[in-house]
């Protein structure tokens, strides 16, 4: 059924005075998987901080303290329960690092798009020829490589070197389109996202946490498939609920719901909304998907396709706490 910006917003507790953003997500969004956490949170917590010390990355301008706000141990906690320590912290690490290379690319790309060129250069030549890092990012990728190498099959391995180049590349799309002046459609706004989210990338280590190799046939089944692609958006597109605000006073472009803002000229709240709804429907074709299939698929399937619900599970809970979005809850859901 079509909604107006009208139903959107008087339906809705942003139709409420005093209501904010946060309590239109929290009332509408719907997330069907219990909240979870690590025991080892603290001890990779930990870990995340030494690791940035070693790497160099926590001499870098701002990183300590944008790691303070966005607190990538307890987003893989929330992501990853389950998994050993030693699993954990790779995953922390390298979401670490993801959120330093996003963020410096961001604003690298913004500023001077064409230093953003030789940053990019590095990760992939890393990834791809084994070359060796000359910078503290291209030590860091380097480093996690090399884990990901030891705990990993050589398939898994190579699988998470080819997300991640396609993360990298992303990157660079993002940028093209931050300084195009035309605006940027939805689809291919959508479609941006889904490589600057960093997701999949991750998802060859829901694999390495699983007792044996997914089959071939399991892996690249169609649905399969499916399921990778929703649960990398439905994780990605949560967090872009809560930074629609911000995002949107700071310029940024590649966001699901200033997407749905600017195709329909409605107001925030109402994109937010419209967002929601788009969520909702990819989480329930997730879940419609995965009940299908479960009966199919050999246990370290069904561990696998459970660890990509985690991302959505992780980053929702994650989401509504960390300090990097705590302003959310002082946006009022009004126009």
């Amino acid at each position: 059924m079509p909604f107006t910006q009208e139903d959107l917003v008087t339906d809705a507790p942003g139709g409420i005075p005093g209501s904010s953003l946060r309590d239109l997500i929290d009332a509408h969004l719907h997330v069907p998987f219990p909240f979870a956490s690590s025991p080892h949170e603290r001890e990779v917590t930990e870990g995340v901080e030494k690791w940035l010390r070693e790497t160099g990355l926590a001499e870098e301008p701002g990183v300590p303290a944008m790691i303070s706000r966005t607190r990538p141990a307890q987003l893989a906690s929330y992501i990853s329960p389950d998994v050993d320590r030693g699993l954990l912290q790779i995953v922390a690490d390298q979401i670490a690092y993801q959120f330093v290379f996003d963020d410096r690319a961001e604003e690298t790309g913004r500023r001077w798009p064409g230093r953003l060129l030789p940053m990019l250069g590095e990760s992939v030549a890393v990834l791809r020829d084994d070359a060796a890092p000359t910078t503290p990012l291209g030590a860091a990728l380097a480093d996690l490589y090399r884990r990901v190498r030891e705990r990993c099959t050589p398939a898994q391995a190579a699988r998470w070197a080819w997300k991640s180049r396609e993360y990298v590349h992303g990157l660079l799309y993002e940028a093209v389109a931050q300084t195009h002046p035309s605006p940027v459609g939805s689809g291919l706004c959508t479609s941006i996202r889904s490589l600057t989210a960093g997701v999949e990338p991750l998802h060859p280590l829901c694999e390495a946490a699983q007792p044996y190799e997914l089959t071939a046939e399991e892996l690249h089944h169609p649905v399969m498939r499916r399921l990778t692609r929703l649960s990398a958006d439905a994780a990605v597109w949560i967090p872009d609920l809560h930074s629609a605000a911000k995002e949107r006073e700071a310029g940024q472009v590649i966001n699901l719901a200033l997407a749905h803002q600017r195709s329909r000229q409605c107001s925030l709240p109402a994109a937010v909304m419209l967002a929601i709804q788009q969520i909702n429907r990819t989480i329930g074709e997730f879940v419609t998907l995965f009940d299908g299939v479960r009966p199919q698929l050999s246990d370290a399937a069904v561990g696998y396709v459970e660890g990509m619900a985690g991302w959505i599970r992780g980053c929702h809970h994650w989401s509504r706490t960390v300090p990097r979005y705590a302003d959310t809850a002082a946006v009022p859901a009004l126009p």
